[in-house]
């Protein structure tokens, strides 16, 4: 499926430019709806994975050397692949298409699929002789059988390093929704894989083989699926072929590009791999990684439904404002990003901050998972919902400056980062596996005020008034969502007890009074935001 992304000129600065039309802003609402309903049902099944896991492993055991193994292969995926890699290429590529070189795009794209393809299984080859080198540093609670998950799991940095070429190729012609699909039937192969192998298994180190190999099955399905829809864009030279031109300086300087956007999405990563550490060496090896796992998957959530969805959306888009230099138009992209972000991401923070007990019970105590995992989980999800919407709008400031091509301010906020995340952490883990999580938040709030300050400074601003206005209106109506969520939810688990069903309608019939009274509270204190939704809803509605 194909879908529109805002058209040249159709963004303007606020400041006295031409206002945005209406149709531009719906077409963007209706990409990032769909993008973000099919990337929104990817994290759904992925909180369903992990609730099959949980029942399957708990969060205490030997299901800490699988978290610890995992960390090796997403962090190589996360430096030079997947998004890393996309954010590096859709600019050249669009640039290419925009001057009318398309095959010379083609070739471009061409020949990083097969330099990837090979640099990636060396990688890789490498990484499985050296695992107990690598693995050991964490102290794992059973060494041997971390470093051969991780050697089950690491060739799926070969299968995601060449699947970037072909998602940026998708998201450069506004193909968004297969992408974004893909991960569906990633996560339904490792349920599948968990549901029919670990019953069968006969001991929990082969019940764990099974899912990491349930997960290198999934990647190999989360790669081919798009290729159909690649094939339909390809025609005469314009396809994908087995050339390597090394040479040609719009490779090398997707390389080039790729170094500050490799190190600036890749330290959010080197983050969660430091977290790991402390966790499993100066917390609790038996229980704080897969805790923080667990729990940094339902704060994910929202962030796979809505900011993800927006950023991705919204990158082309930008890429092309960018080498139009339209930046009023790139200055009004920006400003109503951030919104977006935050009409959907503070309102989710709220609700973690007053019901992540009941959400983490919900979800997850039931088999090998027991009551005392719960609080330390909740504590967690709590810890990271201060950072929720900071995160979001890190994603698209990062793809602002990527747009730009000026890639080496967000790497370098990110390496700041780094070290004050690696501070905090020795500060904080003290206090327990959430100060971890509060250390990322802390994190996630310093990033997007330098990046914000950078940004400013790059383009002349970011509409920050009219943002500043909106986030109060939005913070008080989250203020009230979240009063309103607890009283339903108190009262009701109080007089119906804790059996699954009385579960599921305390804490669902408290979602729906917090999204009731958010909606509510916004359209009183006329959130902007609110009135793209409902004429989004009305075109639906008449469709």
């Amino acid at each position: 499926m194909t879908t529109d992304s805002l058209g040249p000129g159709e963004a303007a600065d606020a400041g006295g430019g031409p206002a945005v039309p209406l149709a531009g802003r719906r077409r963007l609402a209706v990409s990032t709806l769909i993008f973000g309903t099919a990337t929104g049902l990817s994290r759904i099944l992925g909180l369903a994975r992990e609730v099959v896991a949980a029942y399957f492993f708990g969060a205490q055991g030997q299901i800490n050397s699988f978290t610890i193994a995992y960390q090796f292969p997403n962090l190589v995926r996360a430096l030079v692949a997947d998004a890393a890699l996309s954010s590096a290429f859709v600019p050249v590529f669009s640039e290419l298409l925009e001057k009318g070189e398309r095959k010379r795009a083609w070739r471009v794209a061409s020949s990083l699929f097969w330099l990837l393809l090979l640099g990636l299984t060396g990688l890789t080859a490498l990484f499985m002789v050296i695992a107990p080198l690598v693995v050991r540093p964490f102290h794992p609670i059973d060494l041997n059988l971390t470093v051969a998950l991780s050697r089950i799991l690491f060739p799926t940095v070969v299968l995601l390093g060449v699947s970037g070429i072909i998602v940026g190729i998708l998201n450069t012609y506004d193909h968004f929704t297969v992408p974004a699909l893909a991960p569906v039937f990633w996560n339904l192969a490792i349920i599948a894989g968990l549901v029919l192998g670990v019953p069968n298994a006969e001991s929990d180190t082969k019940k764990l083989y099974i899912y990491a190999l349930s997960v290198l099955v999934a990647t190999v399905i989360q790669v081919l699926l798009p290729v159909p829809w690649l094939r339909g864009l390809e025609h005469g030279e314009e396809r994908l072929r087995m050339v390597i031109d090394w040479r040609d300086p719009m490779v090398l300087r997707t390389f080039k590009l790729m170094i500050p956007v490799t190190l600036g999405l890749g330290l959010i990563n080197v983050n969660a791999l430091i977290d790991t550490f402390f966790a499993s060496r100066l917390i609790n090896a038996d229980l704080a990684p897969t805790a923080i796992q667990k729990a940094f998957l339902i704060y994910m959530l929202p962030q796979g439904m809505f900011s993800v969805a927006i950023a991705t959306v919204l990158f082309p888009t930008l890429s092309r404002l960018a080498v139009r230099r339209d930046f009023d138009g790139f200055r009004e992209t920006v400003g109503r990003g951030l919104r977006q972000i935050a009409f959907l991401l503070v309102p989710a923070s709220a609700l973690f901050a007053v019901l992540a007990q009941p959400i983490v019970r919900i979800l997850f105590q039931r088999g090998a998972w027991t009551p005392s995992q719960t609080p330390v989980t909740a504590d967690i999800l709590v810890a990271f919902s201060v950072g929720l919407v900071f995160n979001g709008a890190m994603l698209l400031l990062n793809r602002a400056f990527f747009s730009l091509q000026s890639n080496w301010i967000p790497t370098a906020v990110a390496l700041a980062n780094l070290f004050l995340n690696a501070l905090l952490d020795l500060a904080l883990y003290r206090v327990g596996a959430w100060g971890i999580a509060l250390a990322t938040a802390i994190v996630n709030i310093a990033g997007t005020a330098a990046l914000v300050f950078l940004l400013r400074r790059r383009i002349g601003g970011i509409e920050g008034r009219r943002t500043a206005n909106s986030v109060a209106r939005i913070a008080i109506a989250s203020a009230l969502l979240a009063g309103s969520s607890y009283v339903v939810w108190r009262a009701l688990d109080a007089s119906l007890g804790r059996s699954f069903i009385a579960q599921f309608v305390s804490l669902g019939l408290a979602l729906a009074t917090a999204v009731g009274v958010y909606l509510a509270a916004c359209k009183v204190l006329e959130v902007r935001e609110l009135r793209t939704l409902l004429s989004l809803a009305d075109r639906f509605r008449r469709a």
